[in-house]
């Protein structure tokens, strides 16, 4: 099976990233890159007009938050000065919420001391392992309370969606990363809660890089900004502000 970054490109995001605005940085694996959650979102800000400045990444296969912490290359590109960080590493439910949760407050830690703010993005597990769907949730919503930071619910919206139309293909082919699908509904998870309204309905052939377009209808459209919608009301978290003196 070819990855999206094997796969020919057949469409180009037109992205124009203006001098102001938000600087943002995904740091994560390949559930972050598989089909560009970075570049999705970029792409929504661009067709909303809405102003920022970056928007990059940091993302290896089979990372977790320890490697990118001992990662000098990681480390680099954090200290460039980033308005919001989001982190993602594996489902976590398990045997990797203790490195989840130790590792983001390090990271967040220094996030703040370099002026940003933190972020977590809750993913998904396997589909053979859907029996730790809560579990995933809780270890990125602690993690997103210990630090206070924001939390993008992605994995809560995907069981949004599915309560409304259980044959949405949300997964990739190997069951475990997302379709272009799943990568979407999380990008449009992320952005209402950054835009602060519903993402507005996208080209019917939206384009996903290094996949092609991605064809949504106005019902599938619909469905999955409700599904969003009704993840971000039950499971966002954002922060708090620091007092004003």
């Amino acid at each position: 099976m070819q990855t999206p970054s094997e796969r020919p490109p057949t469409c180009q995001i037109d992205v124009a990233p203006g001098e102001e605005g938000l600087r943002i940085l995904f740091i994560g694996n390949s559930l972050t890159y598989w089909f560009d959650i970075p570049g999705l979102l970029a792409s929504l800000f661009e067709i909303s007009e809405i102003p920022f400045e970056r928007i990059e990444m940091r993302a290896q296969p089979n990372y977790g938050l320890p490697d990118h912490w001992v990662s000098s290359i990681t480390q680099q590109i954090l200290e460039q000065g980033w308005d919001l960080v989001i982190m993602q590493q594996g489902p976590s439910a398990t045997e990797g919420r203790p490195y989840l949760l130790e590792f983001a407050a390090r990271f967040a830690a220094k996030i703040r001391a370099l002026g940003g703010v933190p972020a977590m993005l809750m993913v998904w597990p396997a589909e053979s392992r859907l029996f730790d769907f809560d579990g995933v949730s809780d270890s990125y919503a602690t993690a997103a309370e210990q630090i206070d930071g924001y939390l993008f619910p992605a994995g809560e919206a995907w069981r949004s969606a599915w309560a409304r139309e259980r044959t949405l293909g949300l997964y990739d082919d190997d069951r475990f990363h997302p379709s272009a699908l799943g990568s979407y509904l999380a990008a449009i998870t992320i952005f209402e809660q950054l835009a602060g309204r519903p993402v507005p309905d996208p080209p019917a052939n939206f384009c996903v890089l290094g996949f092609g377009r991605l064809t949504l209808s106005s019902a599938l459209s619909s469905l999955l900004r409700d599904a969003a919608t009704e993840a971000n009301g039950a499971f966002a978290r954002v922060p708090v502000p620091a007092p004003t003196e």
